[in-house]
């Protein structure tokens, strides 16, 4: 870039007011941002990167420099990597929502890229005094343009070898839930480039040997992951912000997830994962936070959003000095106002046309659908925006349906073509197998897609994701081995986190040397995955489960970015039999287009055959009597046009799940003419006679009947 304090010739031009953010325009840099409130808007340039680095300020002209609301300017001869902030002027009443204070820089609402945030000091943002008894009433003129993390100019340009999206559709995807730096991090990763972008271009081998679709990342937009101020409490180190649930500038990835440390190769770095994971067939999905910022509460910082127009980005109180917090952390970003909603919608565009992603998943969705006032709308216009977008009509759109003002939207997510992480699923799923009475039939409705959440919407299976496991509580390895949450770690006394789990620790509380004790854990985390990949609608599986990843019985753990959160890699050897069958179980699914249907069963008979296209049996073969049911439910799957969309048969099915404690002899229905039934799937069986592979199916050694072990599952296959 040009070195600001030798240029003689430095030019600063009147400038456009689209597009949003700093723009290379061959000639320069075109630089815009939007204030309604503000009264004076200054761009701030430095030299480089570096704190102290000698810097420019530039006062827009509010007659050449302002186009309706948006602020705007050229500078001529900038290039890429220009690093830079802006100070805004303004009204400072709290009680009226305003909090402008131009001695706070602010960051780029639009900004590709940040420079370090390796040691900011976010108390140092805070634009009032804490130290005045008036609190965030008082006003900072404490200046703290070098020491706040800057903007970088981005050049878009980069050879995406004819990449494309891929988009998959969501019937055909098995989801893998992930955190960029957790997966690698380890010393046992083998990765050479441990936490990285780079180091999830190393695991593609393992992604592909696993058999997934879709990578789907927890928050990797730039976070603060220094801002929390509490320590462990055993070990005294500090506790840090891992899961990244608190986001500084929604354009930029994270910097630290680089390998390369250069100004903006963070950019490039995440271009290449994506371009590289799609060459394997791998989607790339973002968890992305458009609920709340981290400026938090009135006590927080003022960085971005606050500095900008707090009362427009913020859904703010009665009583304007405060921030509705449907969040739970702090502040409620205001979505549904016409500028924020074309911020979300430009951000969106983003990431989709210029970093190539397949999806999102909307963290606390439901705060997307709320108004001005905070109140759920019946047809929120940027739900249905996103919905209705053209260019993101192929984008998976996946939504987190509540949030933390008590809004509960599963099944009635508003916007169209929403899918859903699908809450209920998981409850059900976990009861049944923990082997609670009453449970049976919840389970049915969860197999056959959940119609009673999305078929009167006109919605399909595939809009429920199904899942067991998320990154918000306990590993499938922990949920078979604490009946207790395990958060002491977290500094907060263990209160923190969900009381409810739905777990059981199968009679002795985490690790155990009783081999009955683990026999039993490793089944039922079998039954978890089978039940996944058997069930209408997306499975969605929690990195790590795979492997058999432990957290200890912590059920929470956003604040540990150590061994407690990162993968045990040398599991994959120690539970090698449970990684086969997972393997196994997924590439069973994707092979049966049975299991992917695109409508809901109906009960009635198939095109071909006097079969209705799902049938339910009790043990001894008869029509369950739901009311009354135990703990065992058969069903049988009809193949034929069983994917209607493909015009493609699949086989029959016959599948027997006993949730009870007791093995149970099951009457098996009699295949059609010419057929028979084989086992494919027992998990009651060791490795590898849990799982079988294509062509190597047995025949039952009782025509009819086949006993199934208590707690476990069979899959028969006919032939």
């Amino acid at each position: 870039m040009v070195n600001l304090s030798m240029a003689a010739d430095y030019v600063v031009e009147t400038g456009k007011a689209l597009p949003p953010g700093a723009t290379l325009t061959g000639r320069g840099v075109n630089f815009t941002l939007f204030s309604r409130h503000a009264g004076e808007v200054t761009l701030v340039l430095f030299d480089n990167a570096e704190k102290n680095s000698p810097c420019r300020e530039i006062k827009l002209d509010k007659q050449k420099n302002k186009s309706g609301d948006i602020w705007h300017c050229h500078i001529v001869g900038l290039s890429e990597g220009a690093c830079y902030l802006y100070r805004v002027e303004g009204p400072y009443f709290p009680e009226k929502g305003f909090r402008f204070n131009r001695h706070k820089a602010l960051l780029d609402p639009y900004a590709k890229a940040i420079t370090s945030l390796a040691g900011w000091n976010m108390a140092e943002s805070l634009g009032y005094n804490p130290q005045d008894p008036a609190a965030d009433l008082s006003f900072s003129y404490n200046d703290n343009l070098q020491n706040q993390p800057r903007c970088i100019v981005i050049n878009d340009d980069f050879d995406w070898q004819g990449d494309l999206p891929l988009n998959y559709p969501l019937r055909f995807s098995v989801l893998y839930e992930t955190h960029i730096k957790g997966l690698t991090a380890h010393s046992g990763s083998e990765a050479e480039h441990k936490g990285t972008y780079q180091g999830v271009i190393e695991k593609i081998p393992f992604f592909k040997e696993l058999g997934v679709t879709s990578l789907e990342f927890l928050p990797l937009q730039e976070f603060n992951e220094r801002e929390l101020p509490r320590k462990n409490p055993r070990t005294g180190a500090q506790l840090v912000n891992y899961w990244g649930y608190s986001t500084v500038a929604f354009f930029a990835p994270k910097g630290s997830y680089s390998s390369d440390s250069g100004p903006g190769a963070q950019v490039r770095e995440f271009k290449t994962m994506v371009r590289e994971l799609h060459k394997a067939g791998l989607e790339v999905i973002l968890d992305i936070v458009f609920n709340h910022t981290a400026e938090g509460s009135e006590l927080g910082p003022t960085f971005t959003f606050r500095g900008l127009d707090n009362s427009i980005y913020y859904i703010l109180d009665g009583n304007r000095r405060y921030y509705t917090n449907y969040s739970g952390c702090g502040n409620t970003l205001n979505c549904n106002h016409p500028v924020v909603r074309q911020f979300i919608i430009d951000c969106l565009h983003y990431w989709v046309t210029e970093m190539h992603v397949d999806g999102f998943r909307f963290d606390l969705g439901s705060i997307l659908g709320r108004d001005q006032e905070g109140r759920l709308m019946e047809n929120p216009p940027t739900l249905e925006l996103i919905a209705e977008d053209p260019v993101l009509s192929h984008t998976k759109i996946i939504a987190e349906a509540w949030d933390a003002g008590g809004a509960y939207q599963v099944g009635w997510f508003p916007g169209g073509r929403w899918a859903e992480w699908n809450d209920r699923y998981r409850d059900d799923v976990r009861l049944y197998w923990r082997g609670d009475p009453g449970q049976t039939r919840h389970l049915a409705t969860r197999l056959s897609g959940s119609s009673d959440l999305y078929l009167r919407d006109g919605r399909k299976p595939f809009h429920s994701i199904n899942f067991v496991t998320s990154h918000d509580g306990f590993t499938m390895r922990d949920m078979v081995s604490y009946n207790h949450k395990h958060n002491d770690d977290n500094g907060e006394e263990n209160r923190d986190g969900s009381g409810n789990n739905c777990s059981y620790n199968n009679g002795e509380e985490g690790p155990s040397v009783d081999m009955m004790v683990e026999q039993t854990r490793e089944r039922l985390t079998k039954n978890f995955f089978a039940t996944m990949m058997i069930s209408l609608g997306t499975p969605m599986i929690l990195g790590g489960d795979e492997m058999g990843r432990t957290q200890n019985g912590n059920n929470n753990a956003y604040c540990q970015d150590n061994e407690i959160s990162w993968y045990d890699w040398p599991l994959l050897q120690k539970n090698a039999g449970l990684f086969r069958f997972v393997r196994e179980i997924i590439a069973f699914r994707l092979r049966h287009h049975g299991f992917m249907r695109p409508e809901f069963y109906t009960g009635r008979n198939g095109s071909y055959n006097a079969i209705p296209d799902i049938t339910w049996f009790d043990e001894w073969g008869k029509t369950p009597d739901w009311e009354n049911i135990g703990y065992s439910i058969a069903l049988r799957l009809d193949g034929s046009r069983a994917d209607i969309l493909a015009d493609r048969d699949d086989n029959d099915f016959f599948i027997m799940l006993n949730g009870g404690s007791k093995k149970m002899v099951f009457s098996v229905c009699a295949p059609l003419p010419g057929k028979r039934w084989v086992r494919a799937v027992d998990t009651a069986l060791p490795s590898p006679e849990d799982i079988l592979l294509p062509g190597t199916e047995l025949d039952l050694p009782f025509p009819g009947r086949y006993t199934v072990h208590a707690r476990s599952m069979v899959i028969l296959i006919s032939k």
